[in-house]
Formats: C-alpha cells, sequence, structure tokens
C-alpha cells in the first residue's frame, strides 16, 4: 500500500510508528498519544519541518505502526525498538554498545563479576553504563581484593580435587571445591551489589555486624578477614565528599550543547555523598529544544540502567514530565521524582554538573579537532611520500595467515579518513592453493575481491542490486599488502588481470618497514616518527590481527570436529550444534550434562557419550 494511503487509515489511538526506507530498514521511531494526529503532523506544513525531518522523509518510503493499550505501553515499546534498531534519525546515546558494564551474574548458583559490553536478559544485574573504562577496572581491581569471589568463566561449576592458585591467596572462597556455603557465598554477592548500587554505608553495618557475630563465635581468622574488608570500604567511603544533607539518593544531570550534538554530565548521589560522575553524548540534536534532548535521555539512560534513584534533578524543564514519572516508577517499583531546581543548594549542584558537562564537551570537541589534523596531516604526508594525486581517503590492507599451509585465510581490513570501518572487514578462505604458498594465496585473494566487484558493478548496472546492498563495488585510493616483493608482484598481476591496475598499491616489509612499489628496485623508506608510516602499520597490524584471529577459529573448530568424530552418538548435526554453543574445547570440557542436553538436537544420552569422552 503507498504510504499516502497508510496515513489515511491510522487509527486515532495510542502506539509507536515506525519510518523505513526502500531497504525495509527503520529509519526512525516514534510514539504517540494519538497515532492519527502524529503521523499526519509530518505531512503539514513540510516546510517549516526541520532539514533533519525533512531528509527523513525524503527517505521514507514505507510507514509501520504497533497499536498499545496506553502512552506508557508506547513509551516503553519506544525505548525497545530504538534500543533494538538504532534508527538513524532518532537521536542516540553516542556509542552506546561500547559502553562498558558491570555484570554480576546473580541468576547462577556461584555468581561471578565482571566485564561486559553486552546487556542481555538473562536474569543478571547489570550495572552501569560507564564512559571512563580506566575507573571501572579500577573498581574491578577493588572488587577483587575486598570480595573474594570466583573469576573462573564457566556458568556451572565442575567439581575440582583441589582449589586454583585464587584461594591460597584469598581471592576465593573456593566453590568449586565446596569450600564454602551457597549461602555465605550469597551472602558476599550481596554484599558487591551494595557496593556497586553505591550504598556504602549500608555495606558497612554489614561488614561490622559479621565480624561482630565471628568474633563472639570465637571464629577469629573469619573475624579478621571481616575487618579488613571493613577497613578497605570505609577508606572508600572517608574519600566521598557529602554533597547532600538530605541523606538520599539522586541522580543529579545537566546538559550542555554543541554543533549537532549535547554532552549530558550525570552525577551519582547516594546517601548524601557524591560516588561518581560519568558524561554521555547525543547525537543529532541540533533541531530539538533542551527541555526534548533532557528527555531523551532520560528515557534511554534509565531503560538501560538497574538502580534507579528516588529522585532525580534536571537541569531543564521537560513536557511530558508526568509520562516518565510513571514509567520510572514502575521501573523502580517505588515512587520517583524528577525535579528542575531554580534556587537554593539543588540548584547549585545542578550548575556544578552543567559546568562538568560543557567542561566534557569543549575537551570532546578539542580531542576530535586534534585528531582529525593529525589524520589529514598523515594522509597528506602519505600522498606526498608514495607519490599519489590526492590524500589516500579510503585504504585497504590484505594479509596471509596458516599454519605450514593449512587452514589458509586471508583478511581485507579498510580505514577511511585514517580509522577502521569494521562492518566492511572481509576475510577469505583460501580455496584454490594447496600447501605454504603465501604469493599464490595473495593472487587468489586480490583476485576474487576484484571479480566480485566487476560483478556487483554488472549487477548495479543491470538494476539487479542496489549501491548499498553491494559489498565490494567500493574501491581503495591505496592497497597496503602485507609483506615484500613478493607478494605485491602476486597482487599487482592479480589486479591487471581483474582490470584494476590503475590502484595505487604498495607492500609494507615487517622487519625493517620498507615500503615497495610495483617496477621500482629500490624501497621507500619512512622516517620511524612519520604520522604517515604510523598510520600504515597500525593498518598492517589490524590485517593481522583479522587474518590470525579467524585461522585460530578454524584451525580451533577442525580440531574439535577431529575430536567430536571420535564421540559415539556424535553426528554432523549434533556436531555443527556444539560449535554454535561453545567456541572452544576447554568449553565443552566444562559443560555439565544438563548444559550439553540444553543444545539443540541433542539428548541426554549424547550428552552423556560428550561429557563421559572428555574425562575418559
Amino acid at each position: 500500500m503507498p504510504l499516502t494511503e497508510k496515513i489515511k487509515n491510522i487509527p486515532s489511538r495510542p502506539g509507536v510508528y515506525l519510518y523505513k526506507d526502500e531497504n525495509d530498514q527503520i529509519i526512525y521511531v516514534g510514539k504517540a498519544l494519538s497515532l492519527k494526529n502524529r503521523v499526519r503532523s509530518y505531512f503539514t506544513g513540510v516546510a517549516k519541518q526541520s532539514p533533519k525531518v525533512k531528509a527523513m522523509l525524503n527517505r521514507a518510503v514505507d510507514l509501520d505502526f504497533i497499536v498499545t493499550d496506553s502512552e506508557m505501553e508506547a513509551l516503553i515499546l519506544e525505548n525497545n525498538l530504538i534500543k533494538e534498531h538504532q534508527p538513524k534519525y532518532n537521536i542516540l546515546l553516542k556509542d552506546d554498545k561500547t559502553y562498558p558494564y558491570i555484570k554480576v551474574t546473580s541468576q547462577e548458583e556461584f555468581p561471578r563479576v565482571f566485564l561486559t559490553r553486552r546487556v542481555l536478559k538473562d536474569g543478571a544485574r547489570y550495572f552501569g553504563p560507564f564512559t571512563n573504562l580506566g575507573a571501572v577496572n579500577e573498581t574491578m581491581r577493588l572488587l577483587k581484593k575486598i570480595f573474594p569471589l570466583r573469576t573462573c568463566k564457566q556458568r556451572q561449576l565442575s567439581p575440582r580435587d583441589r582449589p586454583c592458585l585464587n584461594y591460597h591467596i584469598k581471592r576465593c572462597l573456593g566453590p568449586c571445591c565446596n569450600l564454602v556455603e551457597r549461602q555465605t557465598y550469597r551472602e558476599t554477592v550481596n554484599e558487591v551489589i551494595l557496593f556497586l548500587e553505591g550504598r556504602q554505608e549500608d555495606l558497612v553495618k554489614r561488614l561490622r555486624q559479621r565480624m561482630e557475630e565471628a568474633a563472639e563465635n570465637l571464629e577469629f581468622e573469619k573475624a579478621a578477614e571481616l575487618r579488613d574488608q571493613l577497613l578497605a570500604v570505609e577508606k572508600i567511603v572517608e574519600r566521598q565528599k557529602i554533597v547532600s544533607t538530605d541523606l538520599v539518593d539522586q541522580d543529579v544531570i545537566a546538559m550542555a550543547r554543541g554543533f549537532d550534538e549535547s554532552c549530558l554530565t550525570v552525577f551519582f548521589i547516594r546517601g548524601g555523598k557524591l560516588i561518581g560522575r560519568e558524561h554521555y553524548f547525543l547525537e543529532g540534536t541540533d533541531t530539538l529544544e533542551r527541555g526534548e534532548i533532557m528527555a531523551t535521555f532520560i528515557q534511554q539512560f534509565y531503560n538501560q540502567t538497574e538502580f534507579i534513584p528516588a529522585e532525580i534533578m534536571i537541569s531543564e524543564d521537560i513536557d511530558n514530565k508526568e509520562l516518565l514519572t510513571s514509567w520510572l516508577n514502575e521501573r523502580r517499583g517505588s515512587k520517583v521524582q524528577i525535579k528542575a531546581p531554580k534556587r537554593g543548594d539543588k540548584h547549585k549542584l545542578v550548575e556544578m554538573a552543567a559546568q562538568n558537562a560543557l567542561l566534557s564537551l569543549e575537551q570532546a570537541q578539542l580531542q576530535r579537532q586534534a585528531n582529525r589534523e593529525a589524520v589529514d596531516g598523515a594522509l597528506a604526508e602519505l600522498m606526498a611520500a608514495l607519490g599519489l594525486e590526492k590524500p589516500p581517503h579510503r585504504m585497504e590492507c590484505y594479509d596471509i595467515s596458516n599454519i605450514q599451509g593449512t587452514e589458509t585465510v586471508a583478511s581485507m581490513v579498510v580505514f577511511e579518513e585514517g580509522r577502521p570501518k569494521k562492518d566492511q572487514y572481509r576475510r577469505f578462505k583460501i580455496r584454490w592453493v594447496e600447501g605454504p604458498n603465501d604469493f599464490a594465496s595473495m593472487h587468489e585473494t586480490i583476485t576474487r575481491r576484484f571479480s566480485r566487484a566487476r560483478e556487483e558493478q554488472d549487477q548495479i548496472a543491470r538494476g539487479e542490486l542496489t549501491p548499498k546492498q553491494a559489498k565490494f563495488t567500493r574501491l581503495p585510493d591505496l592497497i597496503i599488502i602485507d609483506g615484500g616483493k613478493g607478494q605485491l608482484s602476486a597482487a599487482r598481476e592479480a589486479m591487471q588481470e581483474q582490470g584494476f591496475s590503475q590502484i595505487a598499491t604498495f607492500g609494507l616489509a615487517k622487519e625493517e618497514e620498507l615500503l615497495f612499489a610495483p617496477g621500482r628496485p629500490d624501497p621507500i623508506r619512512l622516517p620511524r616518527e612519520s604520522k604517515g608510516l604510523q598510520m600504515l602499520q597500525r593498518l598492517r597490524d589490524e590485517a593481522h590481527r583479522f587474518a590470525v584471529t579467524y585461522h585460530r577459529k578454524l584451525r580451533t573448530q577442525r580440531n574439535l570436529k577431529s575430536l567430536l568424530d571420535e564421540i559415539d552418538g556424535i553426528g554432523p548435526t549434533r556436531r555443527r550444534e556444539l560449535y554454535k554453543a561453545y567456541k572452544n574445547l576447554e568449553s565443552i570440557k566444562q559443560a555439565s550434562v544438563a548444559d550439553l542436553a540444553k543444545i539443540p538436537s541433542m539428548n541426554t544420552k549424547a550428552a552423556q557419550a560428550v561429557y563421559d569422552y572428555f574425562r575418559e
């Protein structure tokens, strides 16, 4: 149905609407109390719409909608859809997928605490997101020192005869050897959660109470351990500054605006003490009011955090305050207040957060400017040194990886404007070459890369493929081959055969970091401190890393396959499912019969056979 017809038939009910482009990709998600009124508003007074909205409407070719029972349900659905699809024209927390979280696997029998960048609905507790990786690593170091929880990776503990070294240095309670009761271990986990929630005062009380109980029971060694934990936590509490006499849990959020982005700083106040600060960036905010930006941040931030305080103080008034408050009340399970103080101590606290936001924004802008200048300088240096007609804005590097000719693979890594474009990396399993022959492997790799480019160009010309669907049509300004004259000659021969010899190509030898050019006997030697050479080294090292990672994966699968072939009852289907479920041999060894039986196509008998094989 045409878009104009769909708009006529949209109901006047609460819900979520989704604009899609020609590739059926969701490019914008919005919520509305009345879907009909909200969607129609996009097409009335189009001339007055912001450039961003105009651009979105120009790309939109389809519209979908989901009806809900209330505006609250629409808000929750909108949050989830934005997080899942990351639409191009929605305001998004910048790089929110890469922010680290501290994960407490509270759903496990003996939980672990570790860093992760993926938030899953698996019953675990997540704390974050954090923008300062150094501070998170310091927190993790402190947690391991104070709270002796296990650090082994398996979800289900396998019985061991002897505990690991961590137990002997008092960094683990030894649950794998039944050296600690589950309840005692769980108490330590609860204390970690109190610590991460910023409730150190409650934690101090619990530790002191447990220490006194141990002393009364004449368990002096246990009391001494609790005393050391107590002293470590008290030192942290002493360093925290009292900023609120209300002694309540608060978040203070303030913002600073730049060109098409905003920085929001959050102060975390727990029990009246400032325990930390993080700053976050929202992109695509140029045409929005300050209140809209603040409301969007509150939605996205508290949609992915576990702990919500009783009071949230903000620097801007927001329109949908009642709706957001109701949503936060539901998530917290008790009352939440959103305030925009205009005077008094709370206003001063918000102002302090605003000053921090402005400083963070200025620093980020200065850093980006410095990075741009460094990249532009490096590209200009390469253009001059290599005799190119223009700076190489897109560079590709190729590397071969194998061990004695087995599982030979190649990598193609792409840098644009001096930065990795990981979505455009490609890897090749060498098919036409037998044995250890890097030259022939390089010839095959380059042949396959550029033959695919020609095929896709022809398909686009015939209308069978869109430029967005193509994977190899974007051609580089510069190609770097990891290796010397032999690899370079093989690559150039393949490029000439495919009709792409006009692309500048050089070999980069590792030992002396010399650049070899086709038909030139003497190498090009760039100074060690050259920014251009350093950029090429980063490109080459990334290609090497990507190739080696793929080679190791194939080698592990081959070794695993040869072992699994020896187990009765494990055929191709079950073997394939085991590959998917477990990354390596050690993971399968650590798995229990129950875990193995849960894998698709497996049953208890087959799981027992795998379990017994690795223990025999």
